[in-house]
């Protein structure tokens, strides 16, 4: 890519799409076409075909999606398979019609069978049953990537296909009902601290500025703080997490993400690439540890009690990072560091 090449960036206003917005602007990428989702719906074919005959960009990143936790995705699955099979048709197939140079597709290691082998390598997809909790959302990814890889092998096109682990950072989504996993925590942790304080002010502050989801907003006053906190899980004594602790993540900054996203795009076609990539560190922390991380990044001083009646998700989602290595990539950010990054960015918005 060229500095005065017009890219679209789809998403720009999500997580991952931001840190990738933000990148762009650092290299000194100027010509960069966005969309709020009031001015076009990514479901809509027409209009997306519309705004690509319009704009004509020369490179495209598609970093749109509907994501959420494992909540989001057991309540609303049926919104989760149309409205990324939609997003992903229509901006994959305009792609091809207007002779979009180069794609990157952003997927998510959810693709991956619930009992993959561990590190999962790319080749493991579509190889057993998929983790019930996320399968709208994982069925709908996987077609993006087969859609990426048939036009390529069809038409000649140059769309990428990238498969990040979960992420987090600067921008993230703290709605307790929609948000992942280290966000919802982190928030959860913090108007704990915030409940053994007996600070308040800065509680009311915190629920004006993020939603709780799950319709406890319309019922909060100022008489009954805590007991909705409650329903969250945050105390004044305590924060409740869901499940036992037992299963492993894999976490990534979502600014190590734009930088491989910025660096595939430079460097790597999708003859070197493949039909996938795996963008991680290739390492993983198990729960009940990640949540002491967190506890004391927020410094609250309560225990941690564990909901076994909920879900643990996945044993292990752990992606091998062999691939994404040869191509000449690795992650700079510690999970540790990244944590207090987004937490600082969750009580003042401002970017470290």
């Amino acid at each position: 890519m060229n500095k005065t090449d017009k890219i679209y960036l789809a998403g720009h206003t999500g997580l991952v799409g931001g840190a990738i917005y933000r990148r762009l602007q650092k290299e000194g990428f100027e010509n960069i076409v966005t969309r709020e989702l009031y001015e076009l719906d990514l479901t809509n074919q027409s209009a997306v075909d519309n705004f690509f005959e319009e704009e004509k960009p020369d490179y495209v990143i598609l970093a749109a999606a509907k994501v959420g936790g494992i909540m989001a995705n057991q309540t609303y699955p049926a919104e989760f398979i149309y409205q990324n099979i939609m997003i992903a048709a229509n901006v994959i197939h305009a792609s091809y019609k207007s002779g979009v140079k180069k794609l990157l597709n952003l997927g998510s290691s959810c693709i991956y069978p619930r009992l993959a082998p561990q590190p999962m390598k790319e080749d493991c997809l579509l190889t057993s049953e998929l983790e019930k909790t996320n399968e709208a959302y994982a069925i709908a990814k996987i077609s993006a990537i087969k859609l990426c890889r048939y036009y390529n092998e069809q038409y000649g096109t140059n769309f990428i296909s990238l498969m990040p682990t979960n992420q987090y950072g600067v921008g993230d989504n703290f709605n307790m009902e929609t948000a992942h996993l280290l966000p919802m925590i982190l928030r959860r942790f913090h108007l704990a601290k915030m409940l053994e304080e007996g600070n308040f002010e800065a509680i009311k502050k915190d629920l004006k500025r993020f939603k709780l989801g799950w319709g406890l907003d319309e019922k909060l006053n100022d008489n009954n703080i805590e007991e909705i906190l409650a329903e969250i899980g945050a105390f004044k004594d305590k924060a409740v997490v869901w499940g036992d602790g037992s299963v492993y993540r894999e976490m990534m900054c979502s600014e190590d993400l734009a930088d491989a996203c910025f660096y595939l795009m430079q460097n790597k076609d999708y003859s070197e690439i493949g039909e996938l990539v795996n963008v991680t560190k290739g390492d993983d922390i198990q729960l009940k540890d990640l949540f002491e991380m967190v506890r004391e990044v927020v410094g609250f001083n309560g225990k941690i009690e564990y909901d076994t009646s909920k879900p643990n998700g996945t044993p292990r989602k752990m992606m091998d990072a062999t691939k994404i290595k040869s191509l000449g990539w690795e992650p700079k950010i510690s999970l540790k560091e990244g944590i207090k990054k987004a937490y600082a960015w969750y009580l003042t918005g401002e970017i470290l």
